[in-house]
């Protein structure tokens, strides 16, 4: 652990994902961290109505779980230990990506397939167990506190609740440093603008997605024993589908669909939907496994990025993270990811002291949103229903992105590089790498790619190995 000079109390608002990565990056440096959250938090591992879309299927990327475990060492054995399948990604999982059925291989691509409630709360009992970590449950904050002219925020007003309705009076909470990570719905703005400040731009992508969770009983026939499946949603056709291997001998299924299409809720509807998916082996499940929840649907109108770094002036001791700062299309899978990530960057710039902190974690954070960000919402613009502007770049990327798929068919090596970018294990641009770039030249001649390079030839040669989105 590096040694860090440990300052006072921070508030961080949200017990969510992003709010406890967020506690645990605050642990180290300061002696008392309080977890402000509007639900009274479950014991067991369980959905709760300030997470909505906990009962939905979440991914966590290869990067994630390595993220997750700098942050909480032994995580992955933990979580493993308690059933939660580690998965291949490119040898057990079925991918069909425009139509395209990826070539399976042994990878070191390692995901966990978790369901967000178990995840959670396994999380959760970890930062609660932090020393100087308080978790404060069926609280709301109200506003942030500021001494008059000072630019800095000093803690937080909450209130208590019960059910819906207030149950005592306010009461403030102070802190050397307060952190929303309180998610989409952030307050942010407003809490802001009541203290003078002028709001963060804002972009917005809207997509439209309506998508439909399910879990079913897992079987060794299902899959054809392998542990998930995948197909994207295409211009000519905008429906998608996912199917991942879950702790407890599950699979949770999703259905998706963009910009109108909506996926039913009852056996047939779901089953014939299903069928019209490149991916076959999603209907399969879908017809033939035992349902072991009803589906749960959920909407998500757009993904939105609020610009923090871009503001001239923003107060001391304040920050916001996580889906609160960036909220992703979900159909992507990046949002635990992306604040794992955070909560390691602030880490880091708590080494360096409070001063400017803000400006410092704002400038970071918007490097680390810049690769997932561009992919979801330069796919999304594929879509002629979607509203944003289309340069010439985005269309080359989404063409030549369309040809990594027709490689990766045959060329595992195109599939590693493609999966090691949706992983954001690394940047985007490292597809246009000519290590890359020559295979698929070499697919569209008809000409065989050349053999595969050995796992320690590839890391002399430094394929696969140019930046993570994360900056040092």
């Amino acid at each position: 652990m590096l040694s860090m000079e440990r300052t006072d109390s921070a508030v961080v608002i949200g017990a969510s994902i992003g709010g406890l990565l967020a506690a645990r990056a605050l642990s180290e440096t300061h002696a008392e961290v309080t977890v402000v959250d509007r639900d009274l938090l479950p014991e067991e591992a369980a959905s709760r109505r300030g997470v909505p879309q906990g009962r939905q299927l979440h991914v966590l990327l290869a990067r994630g779980r390595e993220a997750f475990d700098e942050l909480f060492p032994g995580l992955t054995e933990e979580l493993a230990a308690m059933g939660a399948p580690l998965i291949d990604l490119q040898e057990q999982v079925h991918w069909y990506n425009d139509g395209y059925r990826m070539r399976r291989v042994p990878s070191p691509l390692v995901a966990f397939g978790i369901s967000r409630p178990l995840l959670e709360h396994v999380v959760r009992a970890r930062v609660a167990a932090l020393p100087g970590v308080n978790l404060v449950a069926g609280c709301e904050v109200t506003s942030l506190v500021a001494a008059p002219g000072s630019g800095r925020v000093t803690g937080v007003r909450v209130r208590p609740r019960a059910g819906d309705t207030a149950s005592a009076a306010e009461s403030v909470i102070h802190a050397d440093l307060v952190v929303d990570a309180g998610g989409r719905g952030s307050r942010s703005p407003v809490w802001l603008q009541e203290l003078g400040y002028a709001p963060a731009a804002q972009e917005q992508v809207r997509v439209g997605i309506t998508y439909v969770t399910r879990t079913y009983r897992r079987e060794p026939h299902h899959l054809g024993g392998l542990l998930g499946a995948f197909t994207n949603a295409t211009p000519e056709l905008p429906r998608a589908g996912i199917v991942a291997a879950q702790e407890n001998g599950t699979f949770a299924v999703v259905l998706s669909g963009m910009l109108g299409e909506e996926p039913p809720t009852d056996d047939e509807g779901m089953a014939r939907y299903a069928a019209t998916l490149t991916a076959p082996q999603i209907a399969e499940v879908v017809r033939s496994a035992v349902p072991l929840s009803a589906p749960v649907r959920m909407r998500y109108p757009a993904s939105v990025r609020r610009r923090y770094e871009r503001l001239r002036r923003f107060p001391d001791g304040y920050l916001v993270m996580a889906d609160a700062l960036c909220s992703f299309n979900p159909v992507y899978g990046q949002g635990m990811t992306v604040a794992a990530l955070e909560a390691l960057l602030l880490r880091r710039l708590l080494t360096r002291g409070a001063d400017g902190l803000a400006r410092r974690f704002f400038r970071g954070a918007a490097r680390i949103i810049d690769a997932p960000w561009s992919i979801s919402v330069g796919t999304d613009l594929r879509f002629p229903g979607v509203e944003g502007r289309r340069t010439a770049t985005v269309r080359f990327v989404n063409a030549y992105v369309n040809r990594v798929h027709a490689a990766a068919t045959t060329d595992p090596v195109v599939g590693a590089a493609f999966l090691r970018v949706l992983n954001l294990i690394d940047a985007p641009a490292r597809l246009l790498a000519p290590t890359v770039a020559l295979r698929i030249l070499w697919g569209l001649l008809g000409r065989p790619a050349p053999a595969a390079p050995r796992p320690e030839a590839e890391l002399a040669a430094g394929v696969g190995t140019g930046g993570r989105g994360a900056p040092s």
